[in-house]
């Protein structure tokens, strides 16, 4: 299965994860059918609008549009916005019209994916933008919420950041676990090198000594776990380029832009996906 993720393209593999996720949440929200849409008359129509409460970056679109396409056929959605766009408060976002029993039914579905997509996609846009004139790049990471790995990733996409490994059959992430019970750095290096898989290799290091075994031993990507700036900086001292280094551990917004400017290409950033606001949104009928 393709699991690439394009930039601000749908991949296939993204598009069937689409309709996966939209009719889970439509059948978990909307069960045997939606007792309380019944109190609408059937033909009656509305027109409502999606209005968003705080500054954000709007991303989710697709979903929102899946989930009006498989239970509101009737409703047509005019877009005021496009995925990615930075918006402010109290901006409309889209406007609605169709049969209200419909637009009723699928109004928290399309609201959820809108609320968490946009959520990742507006702290991505905050990291990416405190170091936007380094060499460094703001990475996601597997700490996703479950089931929604590639929504997540692609919303990450959104905000202007980077993805790593989809998940463990794509690429390999050396921890100090699998160290310990590979017997060494050396040692799990090589066990790795001789797997058959045209996949990166990436090798957690906890101190400079280990950085030094680690490149000693060919390591081309490695992630420095809870360096303080001091070790950052004397790591890319004593790496010479021989690596990429990425940073990892306790990144904050407040202390992301000193960790890019001790030299590392890539910084991984777990809140991204995993301590995020929901974005405020509502929807509001005319």
């Amino acid at each position: 299965m393709d699991t690439s993720l394009p930039t601000f393209g749908l991949s296939a593999a993204l598009q069937v994860e689409i309709e996966r996720q939209v009719q889970q949440a439509l059948a978990e929200d909307i069960g045997s059918g939606d007792l309380t849409a019944q109190l609408i008359p059937p033909t009656q129509t509305a027109s409502a609008t999606i209005i968003v409460r705080e500054p954000a970056v709007i991303c989710g679109i697709p979903w929102a549009n899946a989930c009006f396409r498989l239970t509101a056929p009737s409703c047509k959605i005019d877009w005021l916005v496009t995925e990615g766009q930075e918006v402010n408060t109290d901006q409309a976002l889209c406007n609605i019209t169709g049969k209200a029993r419909e637009l009723l039914t699928t109004e928290r579905c399309s609201l959820n994916f809108l609320q968490t997509l946009s959520a990742t996609a507006t702290q991505t846009r905050l990291y990416a933008k405190a170091i936007a004139d380094t060499r460094a790049q703001v990475m996601d990471t597997r700490k996703t919420i479950p089931g929604m790995r590639l929504a997540q990733k692609y919303a990450v996409l959104i905000g202007g950041g980077a993805n790593q490994r989809i998940g463990l059959y794509d690429g390999i992430l050396i921890k100090e676990n699998h160290i310990a019970a590979a017997g060494g750095i050396r040692e799990v290096l090589n066990a790795a090198s001789a797997i058959d898989a045209d996949v990166s290799i990436q090798i957690e290091v906890e101190s400079l000594d280990q950085l030094q075994t680690a490149i000693g031993a060919g390591a081309k990507l490695i992630l420095l776990d809870n360096f303080t700036l001091d070790n950052l900086r004397a790591a890319v001292k004593l790496n010479r380029g021989q690596a990429i280094l990425e940073a990892s551990g306790g990144i904050t917004l407040e202390n992301i832009r000193d960790i890019a400017l001790t030299g590392v290409e890539r910084i991984s950033v777990g809140s991204l996906t995993k301590n995020i606001h929901a974005i405020d949104l509502s929807m509001r009928f005319s």
